[in-house]
């Protein structure tokens, strides 16, 4: 498992999500990671800074796409190996 995990609010990358409905919304990439030969990133919403996401990041003909996790125990495997990091690595 390789980690990329962002310590300082400054230091990390933005990107912008269309939502379904259209809309678009900023997020902080929190960290991301290979776990099981598949990509994930933690997004944190900049408007809302206690909204936490995680996502699947999959390659697609157009470049990379960011997709939901949709099988509850995958998704909840994947949080705690992300608690798991951040214990091991705190930020500042």
């Amino acid at each position: 498992m390789r980690w990329l995990v962002m310590n300082s609010f400054d230091q990390r990358d933005y990107i912008t999500v269309e939502d379904e409905d259209g809309i678009e919304k900023q997020f902080a990439v929190e960290a991301l990671f290979n776990m099981e030969n598949k990509n994930y990133a933690f997004l944190r919403s900049v408007n809302n800074k206690n909204d936490l996401f995680v996502m699947a990041v999959e390659d697609d003909e157009d470049g990379q796409v960011l997709t939901k996790i949709k099988d509850q125990q995958k998704r909840e495997m994947v949080l705690d190996a992300y608690q798991i990091a951040v214990q091991c690595n705190p930020a500042e």
